[in-house]
Parts: structure tokens; sequence; C-alpha cells
């Protein structure tokens, strides 16, 4: 049996992790601020909810004090925020207000950072301790994208995943960042894959392949770390 963590899993890609990674017996927390629908499924795996606005700090105690001693396999960080009008056409980086631009750091970077440090001792309780940071292939070199925050927090998010490896290094504990590119996000998991590369014609990835990816990861033994993975869409030039 596994226990998972996921964050931002109410909707999405976070979703599709809900529903696709565990195995009935398997035990899932979801972190986030609106109620998963995955909770009214009856498949045999325990949900169970943390409703939790990742952009306070002082409510990394609400999940530790759920968890208390219990083991964490796997914590999956599916989190990240981007301006307003972060990917419209007319967007412009001088108009973006300051206040958000810190909301946008402070949710995907220093939460990252903060929610995870709470949870290492119950990943540590683990035999072959995981965990999973979604990033973006925004935030690899030279991906030819203005969002100036959310590209900045997504480099970031690489740097974490190597400092943080290291750290837990000698507790056998693997650190993967996940790097997807535009994402069939908004059509349900149960859907299926096909559904999501129709809907698109191909040029969006459909959860399903993210998903894949990350239960071979969380598969392997505590011998082998995956560091990091680039999966950008096929037809996406910039990456």
């Amino acid at each position: 049996m596994k226990k998972y963590i996921i964050f931002g899993a109410s909707k999405g890609l976070g979703d599709a992790f809900v529903k696709g990674l565990p195995n009935p017996g398997d035990q899932v927390w979801i972190v986030s601020r609106s109620r998963p629908k995955s909770l009214d499924l009856n498949d045999g795996i325990q949900r169970m909810w943390l409703e939790v606005d990742l952009s306070q700090q002082n409510k990394r105690e609400k999940i530790t004090e759920a968890l208390r001693n219990d083991k964490i396999d796997v914590l999956i960080y599916n989190v990240g925020v981007w301006e307003k009008e972060g990917f419209e056409d007319d967007y412009d980086f001088e108009h973006d207000n300051p206040e958000d631009i810190a909301n946008i750091i402070n949710i995907n970077i220093t939460s990252t950072i903060t929610y995870i440090q709470a949870l290492l001792p119950n990943l540590r309780r683990s035999d072959s301790g995981k965990i999973v940071l979604i990033g973006s292939t925004a935030g690899l070199d030279n991906t030819n994208n203005s969002q100036v925050s959310f590209v900045t927090s997504k480099f970031g998010l690489r740097g974490i995943t190597n400092a943080l490896r290291e750290h837990v290094r000698e507790d056998r504990i693997a650190v993967t960042c996940i790097n997807p590119g535009e994402l069939a996000a908004e059509i349900p998991y149960e859907a299926g894959a096909e559904k999501a590369i129709s809907e698109y014609n191909g040029t969006r990835i459909p959860v399903q392949d993210i998903v894949s990816l990350v239960n071979c990861v969380v598969s392997l033994s505590n011998v082998s770390c995956v560091k990091e993975i680039n999966v950008p869409a096929i037809t996406d030039l910039n990456a």
C-alpha cells in the first residue's frame, strides 16, 4: 500500500494524479483550496481532503497535524499560478501588478520550499520515498516565453529540486522535476487521452502521458533517481 500527498489536486493535472496514480487500498491526501470531486469516487482508494490556501505559510500546521507521524511514500507538488493575462496575445510584463508578482513567487517558490520542508519527517518513514515537482518547459533555457514572474518561478523550481535532492540523498529519497509543455488539462482524466488529442488536434499533451511518467518514477526502487524529465508537445518548436 502506498501513501500519497498531492498538492494542487482539485482539477486538471492534479486531479488526474489523484485518479490515475493510486491503486485500490492506497491512501491519498489531497491538498487544495476547493473541494475535489474525486472524493466522491468509490474505487477502493481512500482519499482525504486538506483545505489549504498555499499562499498562506501558517497553514503548514494543518497538514502536519493531520498526518502526524504517518508515512508518506510519494509527495507530488503540482502548483503553479501565472500572470492574469500571462498567456494571452496582448500580455505585457510592464502592466503586471507588483502585488501579483509577489503572490506568484510566494506560491510557486516559497510555498514549495516550506510545505515540502514540513513533510520531510513523514517522507523519511517510507522505505522508498519520492518527491515529484511539476515544473514547466517555460522554465527551460531559451523557450521564448515573456511571462517574467512565471518563468522565473519555474526556473526556481528546478533549483529547489537540485538542492533538495542533495539534502535528502542520504535518506534515499529521490527528487524529480518533470517539465511538461502545453497540457490538455481541461479534458478530464476519465475522458481518455484520445479525447484530449482530438480536441486540440494533437498540439497539447494529454494528462494521461504525465500520469504515466510519474507512475514510472514512483515505481522505481530506492536505488534509482530520475533527476529531470522535459516533456514538450511534439509540435512545440520553442522547447
